[in-house]
């Protein structure tokens, strides 16, 4: 089974969400449909999968996401853009 850390984001430079999962089409789907409604997705409209990496465990993926959390948002957007420069929703990328 494959473990995700992932970011959603609601625009080049916008908010941003950092998040792990087990199933990251439908995470990003329940992001981008807002089926959380009081959420922070929800709220501040963050759905575009923009940086995602893969994990073997879910503990390892867990831990990733916690440390990512602690990170200044530079940080993240420096990463972002070394794996996405373009800011593509990737979500394309996963289902073919």
């Amino acid at each position: 089974m494959a473990f995700f850390v992932y970011i959603v984001a609601s625009r080049r430079n916008g908010t941003l969400y950092v998040g792990s999962t087990d199933d990251l089409i439908r995470r990003v789907y329940e992001h981008r449909e807002k089926l959380r409604p009081d959420s922070f997705t929800a709220r501040y409209d963050v759905g575009r999968l923009v940086w995602y990496e893969l994990h073997e465990t879910r503990d390892s993926a867990f831990k990733r996401e916690r440390r990512l959390k602690k990170w200044t948002r530079i940080w993240k957007l420096r990463m972002i853009e070394e794996m996405n420069p373009g800011w593509r929703d990737l979500t394309d990328q996963l289902t073919g």
